[in-house]
């Protein structure tokens, strides 16, 4: 499956070979618990298909010849079968529950891994609450195949299997009476198993759709209320809600038309046994202990094929599922290191020194076909050197950074760090050798010291921490929270302001310490005070280190040592701030329409 296949192209089948072998495959550290499964299949039946030949036994032997002690005997014969029995399906049920549970812990261990190794395109492409119904809906999906779907199955072979055989073996004439309904029956599954097929597809549709839905809603709430819209996005749920409640409704229909139509079916093979059964009673040709018996194993025959639409769903939704799950897991990272790589680079960390930390060598870069957002783009930002980067919004600023990390590949042209192109570096190394922080800093829930000490295998020291605090003005922030490095950060630091967000992310980077910086938009919706900290916060992290600074304040980069304006995709301007107001070019008018807004 490609990554921007729909929902509803999947189509499945309730038995894939392929997929089967291939989730037979995932099992294999669990080999021994499957093995184990399946061998207490044969024993379970056993223990129920003995049952009916008891009580016949019982009548026949016993009962119409009034032998009570006898009859004892065989009232505690059933009732040990029957205690081996619940003690049987006890078990099976206990190791498929657990062979299902590690099935599925595997599975979704493996799609977050793989989902981490993807880039950054890819999630712009595949909504979130689609790769969570992957991560989360589908196999779980998965996991009812083990425990209900193939178990279920394989049981209820190996139950009709031996009620075909005793039958067969008791009475073959009474047997084909109930044979005799089993075309009918083929052709009701028939039928139904293709409507069913249908509408489970129809519902995993409208619930991938549902969940993408919720999870945009949810991330986007304050725009909702900050434009009082959520009577329309109520309404707009309440439709994707109620497709899926009316796709539900039509699978449930088939499937209780099938339960009904096979409980019917069994009626009617009941009342032909008591009429065929009971006239060969009378000639003497069947016991009447046979009869009952009889009745008892045809109705653990028509049992299993009555619960077969919900086995069959069961089924239907592991192959789908299964194919979703094996389609994201096949998807290839676009961005990966390569072959021959070293973990520490291409080259030595610090690199020549008459090599540029970062060059841009004739860059074209397009999210989509070629609607370029940077066009033949060059420059290059020397060891130690402070370079700014201003343009209008959406000129590919904030693009630039993430080439320089490999979150996206160059169209055409060339971005190299230390002289290598990044394609060419290990992507470990180079995001320990560039660093990025965005314009929304993200911050994990869990605990401050947590989130400042990400990327760095083992414990960082704490004195090492407290330097980074302090370097980054955010020692003050740290004392005044009531868990200091403790406390508990919530979800996207939603407890924190956009400074206080900015100033842990610097202490972060100074913690990452990487040889390279970006730096995208550090102020630019923060208040006046948060706004000094991070000035004095980025001076810190930006000493010693090559950097490239991007900024609307341009009263924030005037120190630097080199200003480029963007424009167009291309690099239109480059110098000081002194030199290009002199110019009287792009730069010096973005700058005089800054300080009329201030004025304003």
């Amino acid at each position: 499956m490609s990554e921007t296949e729909p929902d509803h192209d999947v189509l499945g089948r309730a038995y894939d070979g392929r997929l089967m072998a291939r989730l037979w495959a995932v099992t294999r550290p669990h080999r021994p618990l499957m093995l184990l499964s399946m061998a207490l299949f044969p024993l379970a039946a056993a223990a129920e298909l003995v049952q009916p030949y008891l009580v016949k036994v019982a009548i026949d032997d016993h009962i119409l010849k009034r032998d009570w002690a006898g009859l004892g005997r065989m009232a505690l014969l059933f009732l040990l079968t029957l205690v081996a029995l619940y003690l049987l399906r006890a078990a099976q049920s206990y190791v498929t529950q657990i062979t299902g549970q590690r099935v599925m812990h595997d599975l979704r261990e493996a799609l977050f891994v793989h989902l981490q190794r993807m880039h950054a395109g890819y999630f712009d492409r595949n909504p979130v609450g689609r790769l969570m119904t992957r991560v989360l809906n589908d196999v779980e999906a998965i996991n009812e195949l083990f425990t209900s779907g193939v178990a279920a199955v394989v049981g209820d072979v190996v139950m009709l299997a031996g009620v075909v055989v005793i039958l067969l073996s008791m009475n073959w004439r009474l047997a084909l009476v109930t044979f005799a309904l089993v075309p009918v029956l083929v052709l009701a599954a028939g039928y139904f198993r293709v409507k069913a097929r249908e509408s489970y597809r129809l519902v995993r549709t409208r619930l991938a759709r549902l969940n993408a839905f919720l999870q945009e809603s949810l991330q986007g709430i304050t725009v909702i209320q900050l434009f009082a819209r959520e009577r329309e996005e109520a309404r707009l749920f309440g439709e994707l809600n109620g497709d899926l409640r009316h796709a539900q409704f039509r699978s449930t229909l088939f499937e209780a038309s099938l339960y009904a139509g096979v409980e019917a079916l069994g009626s009617i093979a009941v009342a032909l046994l008591v009429w065929y059964g009971g006239g060969q009673v009378m000639t003497g040709a069947l016991t009447f202990g046979g009869l009952v018996a009889f009745l008892e194993y045809t109705g653990r025959f028509f049992l299993p094929i009555r619960d077969l639409g919900a086995k069959y769903t069961v089924m239907q939704a592991a192959m789908v599922s299964s194919e979703r799950v094996f389609g994201l897991l096949d998807t290839p990272p676009e961005i990966t290191t390569p072959a021959g790589a070293k973990a520490s680079g291409p080259a030595s960390a610090a690199g020549p020194a008459d090599v540029p930390a970062v060059e841009l060598r004739n860059v074209w870069f397009a999210y989509h076909g070629e609607q370029w957002v940077l066009r033949d783009c060059s420059f290059t930002v020397g060891r130690g050197e402070h370079v700014a980067l201003v343009g209008p919004t959406g000129e590919g600023k904030s693009t630039i950074a993430r080439l320089m990390t490999r979150a996206y590949d160059v169209t055409r042209g060339q971005v190299l760090v230390d002289g290598v192109d990044v394609r060419e570096w290990d992507l470990t190394a180079l995001r320990r050798h560039v660093g990025l922080i965005p314009q929304e800093v993200f911050l994990f829930a869990g605990t401050v010291e947590n989130n400042l000490t990400l990327g760095r295998d083992g414990a960082v020291p704490a004195a090492e921490v407290e330097r980074a605090l302090a370097r980054a003005n955010a020692a003050r922030l740290v004392d005044a929270l009531p868990g200091g490095l403790a406390e508990e950060i919530r979800e996207r630091g939603v407890n924190l302001s956009g400074g206080q967000r900015q100033l842990l992310a610097i202490a972060r980077a100074l913690i990452y310490n990487p040889r390279v910086l970006a730096m995208d938009e550090a102020t630019s919706s923060v208040d006046v005070e948060s706004e000094a900290l991070i000035r004095t916060a980025m001076g810190e992290l930006l000493e010693g280190r090559a950097s490239l600074v991007i900024a609307h304040r341009l009263s924030t980069i005037q120190s630097a040592d080199r200003i480029l304006v963007l424009h167009r995709g291309r690099v239109r301007e480059s110098g000081r701030h002194a030199e290009l107001l002199a110019a009287q070019g792009l730069y010096a008018r973005l700058y005089e329409l800054e300080l009329g807004r201030e004025r304003a």
